[in-house]
């Protein structure tokens, strides 16, 4: 059940964005906010450039939605609880933007083989900057991708509410942030491609199914109930669903706060993970 990745990166025209101006070295904020941009930009126009893997990524979240959710919504609906597609919806659009963004993480273990990360790293700019300007190429990327499939939940019948699509926006971004991160933070110790997702779907496999995203969590055994609460990711489902259609079990204050200081920590020992890489 892996994250079908599809890379593309031309040598030449990834080139230029390697030749900051040596005229930025003097003005050290300028210099920050400049590196920051570029590899923002460098990740949102590879994804763009890259049109297999804009449907590709699609095709995962497609077939639990539709599978799942015609598949098993007669039988909610006999359970009493209603219409199974505006229960799932959420789910599918927190899982499209968890796996997009921690897939994300891949392209640096890609970098390194192919030599763009050595030759970011020698440039007279801050690793963290570097590392940030990626992460939050790959958060956008994610949060786009959410933002498809949010679109296309509603040809699947899904009734949202309006009024909460921008609270949902939130959750949507630090959860991007956060597993964008994360996969940041796990590629940096990695340098054999094919391991990555491998370790990948060994941790996030059971997030996403404990998570919520396909069951209620109200009224599960002890154990499970136990590791649901653990699990940073029912946090974002619950606080999705809850701006959607209004159905939570967490408050929104909770859930952002969990989110917020998990992206955090992520953030911060992806940082120091991505500091420690031999240039």
């Amino acid at each position: 059940m892996g994250q079908v990745v599809f890379l593309s990166f031309p040598r030449r025209r990834e080139s230029r964005y390697l030749k900051l101006d040596s005229r930025l070295r003097g003005n050290d904020k300028y210099n920050k906010m400049s590196t920051i941009y570029i590899l923002w930009l460098r990740q949102l126009k590879r994804y763009v450039r890259s049109k297999q893997r804009m449907f590709a990524s699609l095709a995962q979240p497609l077939l639990f939605l539709f599978a799942f959710g015609f598949g098993f919504g007669s039988t909610f609906a006999k359970a009493g609880e209603g219409s199974y597609i505006q229960f799932l919806a959420p789910g599918i659009i927190a899982m499209t933007v968890m796996f997009t963004a921690v897939f994300s993480g891949i392209e640096i273990i890609w970098d390194k083989q192919f030599g763009f990360l050595k030759e970011t790293l020698v440039a007279p700019v801050s690793r963290f900057n570097i590392m940030l300007g990626r992460t939050l190429g790959g958060t956008t990327v994610a949060f786009i991708q959410g933002i498809i499939v949010l679109l296309i939940t509603l040809l699947a019948g899904f009734k949202p509410a309006l009024s909460g699509v921008p609270l949902a926006i939130v959750f949507m971004f630090l959860l991007a942030l956060f597993f964008t991160a994360f996969g940041t933070m796990i590629a940096s110790k990695l340098d054999d491609m094919q391991s990555f997702p491998l370790i990948i779907n060994f941790l996030v496999m059971p997030l996403f199914f404990l998570s919520g995203a396909l069951f209620p969590i109200v009224g599960l055994p002890t154990v499970f109930n136990i590791i649901v609460h653990a699990n940073p990711l029912s946090y974002a489902v619950d606080g999705i669903r809850g701006a959607l259609i209004g159905q939570h079990v967490f408050s929104f204050g909770l859930d952002a706060l969990i989110l917020f200081v998990i992206a955090f920590v992520c953030l911060y020992i992806g940082a120091e993970f991505f500091k420690r890489i031999q240039a």
